[in-house]
């Protein structure tokens, strides 16, 4: 009797088990004591860049907007865009503000992020959230030259995002 085919069952439902939440402790600038988790998700999508003259005047890739589907269990549950927003299907959305960045495992990988709730709309999940965390960032950087004002390119990438209640 082999237990081999039991390690892809295995497999299988730790990858359906939903969102990693880091196993290791977060580094401190995003870090959130004392505050629970209310909601995890996993985020597929893109980063938008827009090619604008940066204050030297030269033409550089400028940060535009986030375009991805926030999804728990393999489920779509909501969506991610400008504001930085986030909304679940159940009506309950949160716009956050940055107070606190880490850099991603690779310098192709956008920053790990602590916001703060600035504004929050509807009822629902969300109702109750003070901080939103992006961990485990992978993607999302552009690099590259950009030669024509107005210009748009993205990026993708996947981030887990933690929504926690003080």
């Amino acid at each position: 009797m082999s237990i081999k085919p039991a390690v892809p069952c295995l497999m299988l439902l730790a990858a359906m088990a939903g969102p990693a939440i880091a196993a290791d402790p977060l580094p401190e600038a995003i870090a959130a004591p004392g505050e629970t988790v209310v909601l995890s998700v996993h985020a597929e999508g893109a980063q938008v860049y827009e090619c604008k003259a940066a204050a030297d005047g030269k033409l550089a890739w400028a940060f535009r907007e986030p375009i991805a589907t926030l999804l728990s269990e393999g489920k779509t549950v909501g969506r991610h865009y400008a504001g930085p927003s986030w909304e679940l299907a159940d009506g309950s959305a949160v716009v956050g503000k940055a107070i606190g960045n880490a850099p991603g495992a690779s310098p192709a990988d956008i920053p790990w992020l602590k916001l703060e709730v600035a504004s929050r709309r509807g009822s629902g999940t969300l109702t109750p959230v003070t901080t939103v965390q992006r961990i485990n960032t992978h993607g999302g950087k552009l690099d590259g030259a950009c030669d024509k004002a107005g210009e748009f390119r993205s990026a993708p990438y996947s981030a887990d995002y933690v929504f926690l209640k003080k």
